[in-house]
């Protein structure tokens, strides 16, 4: 999954859930400040993200995150954590 395929879809969550107005959802974009995404709010969003990777998502992952690009690199990690993972098991 590219970074786009992750951004599309956290832009699709922020906006259907959220009521995010589209045009302060981008990469640099910081969830509290700019766009009001709270602790609460938080939680939900890492609820609607874990379709992404398929799996439970640690909210400890997520202690750093300040961004939406900062997010995106956290499903990366993720995701090609799992990757490695079963690549090792073949």
């Amino acid at each position: 999954m590219t970074d786009q395929e992750i951004f599309q879809r956290l832009r699709e969550i922020l906006i259907e859930t959220f009521d995010t107005e589209p045009t302060r959802i981008a990469p640099e974009a910081r969830l509290y400040e700019d766009l009001d995404i709270d602790s609460i709010d938080a939680v939900d969003l890492i609820v609607k993200l874990k379709p992404l990777v398929g799996k439970r998502l640690q909210p400890e992952a997520f202690k750093a995150v300040r961004t939406l690009q900062d997010v995106i690199n956290a499903l990366q990690g993720l995701i090609k954590a799992d990757e490695a993972v079963t690549a090792g098991n073949d």
